[in-house]
């Protein structure tokens, strides 16, 4: 489907260098970042106290949230769950408090507003079961990278496979990188969204690497950089309709899906625009760059077999 065509091929390729400068010293930055600053992990990480409070009516989430924040210098993670009536609250580990004395005090803070407003469970999360969940993650992002390599060796060959797991890493870096920046809280919301950036990645890049292999075979007299340029310039229909559409789900999520999915859809935000750009100037520049070519995607046919096929 095309909402529109555009005539004339756009040379993309001619600023792959200048791109490519950018992504270098953006990704150096994140990993510094990273290294230095680290991520502001949320509670599922780092341990801390979980509480299951029910109320007699809707429970208004963002003045809880405020009310434990002025009352007790605590930013709490607050979102409904089951019911409207019913709020999980999830606090940071306070040295020297236990998960009761705690649980009291905010209790002690909600019921000033509403006197009926019960607790019904409360409990302690270990720091080893946030280790475990780091450990979890990491392992599943691995087994992604494996996959996104095995397939594209498979699919095409392995100059777009290694052109695109950088891509797919450069994406992931940076939207790790704008988090450490700005200490936005990395939960594990954020971390499946990390897994998402991975997949709307490598569906852009497959996408392109594709329309390049056709253009191989119809265009022989082109040479490479014109036939990813024609490739690219072929994919700009397609590549606007998908992510404008995605990026309004995204949208609408991050502005009215509440603080249980503000980092969630921020995060897809950040990775899908770098997964288009990481897409066109990265993941196909380090294929340029690597040599592939013709021979590498269009299998030649001898000498005997065109004689067989001329009658």
């Amino acid at each position: 489907m095309e909402f529109f065509r555009i005539r004339r091929t756009i040379h993309f390729m001619r600023f792959d260098k200048i791109f490519n400068t950018i992504s270098f010293i953006s990704f150096l930055i994140a990993v510094f970042l990273l290294c230095t600053r680290g991520l502001a992990f949320s509670i599922e990480f780092t341990g801390g106290t979980v509480m299951e409070v029910t109320y007699p009516q809707a429970a208004p989430t963002e003045q809880i949230r405020e009310q434990i924040k002025t009352s007790l210098g605590v930013e709490a993670a607050v979102q409904n769950f089951g019911t409207a009536r019913d709020v999980m609250i999830r606090l940071p580990i306070v040295e020297g408090e236990s998960s009761g004395e705690q649980a009291k005090e905010v209790m002690a803070v909600l019921n000033t507003t509403e006197p009926e407003a019960k607790m019904t469970r409360v409990e302690f999360v270990g720091p080893q079961v946030g280790e475990e969940l780091a450990t979890d993650g990491l392992t599943a992002l691995i087994l992604v990278i494996i996959g996104i390599v095995t397939y594209l060796a498979f699919r095409f060959e392995w100059k777009f496979s290694v052109a695109a797991i950088i891509a797919n890493l450069h994406d992931v870096i940076l939207v790790l990188g704008v988090f450490s920046f700005f200490q936005w809280e990395f939960s594990l919301p954020v971390l499946a969204a990390l897994l998402a950036v991975l997949g709307y990645s490598v569906n852009e890049s497959v996408i392109i690497f594709d329309r390049v292999r056709e253009h191989f075979k119809k265009m022989r007299r082109m040479s490479t950089v014109e036939v990813i340029d024609s490739a690219i310039t072929a994919t700009m229909s397609r590549t606007v309709i998908t992510h404008s559409s995605t990026l309004a789900m995204t949208l609408a999520m991050f502005f009215f899906g509440g603080p249980a999915l503000h980092y969630f859809a921020l995060a897809l935000t950040i990775g899908i625009c770098l997964g288009v750009y990481s897409s066109v100037f990265v993941a196909a520049a380090i294929a340029m760059y690597l040599g592939v070519k013709r021979e590498d995607l269009v299998k030649s046919v001898k000498k005997d077999q065109v004689q067989e096929m001329v009658p």
